[in-house]
């Protein structure tokens, strides 16, 4: 997704077109409901930085960031919102 996001960027760009990647990490939803409660929080407190799951709202905060006029000079961005959990990976 990332080559692609670059991909486009530099090829839409021109025509004033942007295009940037929002990856998120460990976040509350539907797909990861089955995990137990217990496992998720050791998850959390070991590996991500701000030691809990991160919820919907705040990854479509960030989208709607990105779709702000003040955002129009962004492009071909990797934006992690991921708690942290790409820094203490590095």
């Amino acid at each position: 997704m990332i080559g692609l996001t670059r991909a486009m960027a530099t090829d839409l760009g021109r025509d004033g077109i942007t295009c940037n990647c929002i990856c998120p990490g460990p976040i509350e939803t539907n797909i990861n409901a089955e995990i137990p409660d217990d496992h998720k929080v050791i998850f959390a407190k070991r590996r991500v930085p701000l030691r809990r799951y991160g919820i919907p709202e705040e990854v479509a905060h960030i989208t709607l960031s990105c779709c702000l006029p003040s955002a129009s000079y962004l492009n071909g961005a990797v934006i992690p919102v991921d708690g942290g959990l790409n820094i203490k990976n590095a």
